[in-house]
């Protein structure tokens, strides 16, 4: 992922003003460290920050056409830019960038060449010849950019939140599948697929149309020009991912670069559930697998970095950015560029475990609409900044336009949990994979229960970190939370705290208003939390607070202050020791979640 920071139409065009673009657009660098790039034309500044994966040498950003006339950067990757340029053959290229392309598209098909390009993007133009200027973000958020204004009348446009919060008087993130006209003054949906509307599909399911769809998903997003690896948690969807490229690494030009063997990475504490379905998995494949450690302590300690980075307050992503975070780290220092990863299945297919609630097939295709509109405030944000604060690029074959559309066009009766029929959530993924004759993967792994990824690198993570919240918000504090954070007002301790630190790096109103709010139990929309009645009473974002669902459901001994399950041993010396992770042994455990009584 590279960083992108525009400065439109402001009223100064000094060199004090060039050399804050400079200052601003140096907070992107953790997402561009392979080069940097300034153009300015009078009043207008486009500065760049390049994460090199397609063409290292010669793609440098800004990008031109032929008379440098039409000025364009660029996050992200376009898959399609081989095709597109055969439609091209009246144009020069300079550079063998995927990113080129848009340039002169722009020139053959003005803005309407967005909805020609396949791929994550987000995209600032310029066309000198008038001073005009377009952005536009791709379909569902991938990539990340935020949109802002001075009250010089000037826009600004920015991959993170940090390169304008402080110079821009309003700014808000930019909506996924829109694109900013100067010529037509504002925001407008270039995307507009068929299931936008949330009317309900009736194509029957055909489970090799299906297969096809996600092969061809994954197939495409090889293309690199620098070594690259797949996230691997041992659940359904990354195991797909991995199962899909293995088969069909050989041939490309990264198999041809650095080996037809492919690289897996996977994160979790000591005997997490991911780590032991990963190894599996990696086993079965023949990848060439690296396991990364952390403890509840590590976790902790890279919070306020993880907040900073990936800039929300909310408590699910921070629970899973933290581990992502920190194996992004561990992937880059190997010389890893680009990783594959599964986010957007579990929105398509229904896959968390509350879907099991769901009442009828209007409910539940409603709600995977919801779900995947959402995206790029929850999972999309979580991957891109996460991995981009190492220099990082992940890739998310699910969230492929052509694929989405597929899937989204299925009778939503198919994607439904019926226990009595032997259908778990995401059947109709499961079984488009279920290839007795030649496996993707083992049995047991295709029909693994859901775990969201922050419970499947350790169930103690959660409970340490609620534990850790705890010991720095007192009762006081979360009472009076409502007078203190009045918008998304802070319901936990755990919620609060990292309120806090959110606020110490983004204190403006409009950075608070960037982050999504409402009740959730494991991931669900507000809507949804109508579906059980018990619900209400276990809003948490964590997979285990779906009752009755899942196999390590929260239960009523979780209802403690700390909302914590407490596990009280007595020693041979006449003492207490109260756990409040849940587990009793092991490196996870800090000293101070142990206490003595009597």
């Amino acid at each position: 992922m590279c960083g992108i920071l525009a400065l439109l139409g402001c009223s100064d065009a000094s060199h004090a003003k060039r050399v804050r673009v400079l200052e601003l657009s140096r907070r992107l660098r953790h997402r561009g460290p392979d080069w940097s790039g300034l153009y300015q034309s009078g009043n207008a500044f486009i500065a760049h920050q390049r994460l090199a994966i397609i063409d290292p040498t010669s793609g440098d950003q800004p990008l031109f056409n032929e008379d440098k006339s039409i000025v364009v950067s660029v996050n992200g990757e376009i898959y399609n830019h081989e095709e597109l340029r055969r439609g091209l053959k009246s144009h020069n290229f300079r550079t063998g960038s995927d990113c080129e392309v848009i340039a002169h598209l722009y020139e053959e098909h003005g803005e309407e060449f967005v909805n020609m390009l396949d791929g994550m993007f987000s995209i600032v133009l310029l066309d000198t010849r008038d001073g005009s200027f377009i952005a536009a973000r791709d379909a569902i958020g991938i990539t990340s950019l935020y949109i802002g204004w001075g009250l010089d009348g000037s826009v600004w446009f920015a991959s993170e939140m940090k390169a304008l919060n402080d110079d821009c008087e309003r700014f808000e993130a930019f909506p996924p599948g829109h694109i900013y006209s100067s010529k037509q003054g504002g925001l407008r949906r270039w995307y507009n697929p068929l299931w936008y509307p949330e009317n309900i599909p009736a194509t029957p399911y055909d489970p090799l149309v299906l297969r096809r769809a996600f092969e061809n998903a994954v197939i495409k997003r090889l293309m690199t020009d620098v070594p690259f690896g797949v996230l691997l948690s041992g659940g359904l969807d990354s195991s797909l991912v991995a199962a899909v490229a293995s088969r069909h690494l050989a041939g490309t030009n990264a198999a041809k670069l650095y080996g037809a063997q492919l690289h897996s990475f996977c994160v979790g504490l000591e005997g997490s559930p991911d780590l032991k379905a990963a190894r599996e998995v990696a086993d079965y494949l023949g990848t060439l697998h690296h396991e990364f450690h952390f403890t509840v302590q590590d976790g902790i300690d890279a919070l306020e970095d993880v907040i900073y980075h990936v800039e929300t307050y909310d408590v699910t992503s921070i629970r899973a950015s933290t581990p992502m975070f920190l194996m992004s780290r561990k992937i880059k220092s190997l010389g890893v560029k680009m990783v594959l990863s599964g986010e957007g299945s579990d929105e398509i297919f229904g896959g968390y475990l509350y879907f099991h609630k769901a009442p009828d097939k209007q409910e539940f295709h409603e709600e995977t609409c919801r779900k995947i509109k959402a995206l790029h405030m929850y999972d999309c944000l979580r991957a891109n900044k996460s991995t981009s604060a190492w220099g990082l690029e992940a890739r998310v074959p699910f969230l492929d336009k052509e694929f989405i559309n597929v899937a989204m066009d299925i009778d939503p009766d198919r994607k439904m949990v019926r226990p009595e029929e032997g259908r778990i959530e995401k059947w109709i993924l499961r079984k488009a994979f279920d290839d007795k004759e030649n496996p993707y993967l083992p049995q047991h792994i295709l029909y693994r229960q859901k775990e969201q990824f922050s419970d499947g690198v350790g169930y103690s993570w959660i409970d340490g970190l609620k534990a850790h919240a705890a010991e720095h918000v007192t009762d006081m504090m979360l009472e009076n939370a409502k007078y203190v954070f009045p918008h998304n007002t802070p319901s936990t301790k755990e919620a609060f705290y990292y309120r806090m630190i959110f606020e110490r790096f983004f204190p403006q109103n409009a950075a608070r208003l960037t982050v999504p709010g409402g009740p959730s139990v494991a991931c669900s929309t507000a809507k949804a939390v109508e579906w059980d009645a018990a619900w209400s009473n276990h809003l948490d974002p964590s997979g285990r607070a779906a009752l009755g669902v899942h196999a390590s459901a929260y239960t009523d001994k979780h209802k403690t202050s700390s909302h914590l399950p407490k596990l009280t041993v007595t020693t041979g010396l006449g003492t207490s020791l109260e756990n409040t992770s849940g587990t009793l042994m092991g490196d996870t455990i800090p000293a101070r979640e142990v206490t003595i009584q009597g």
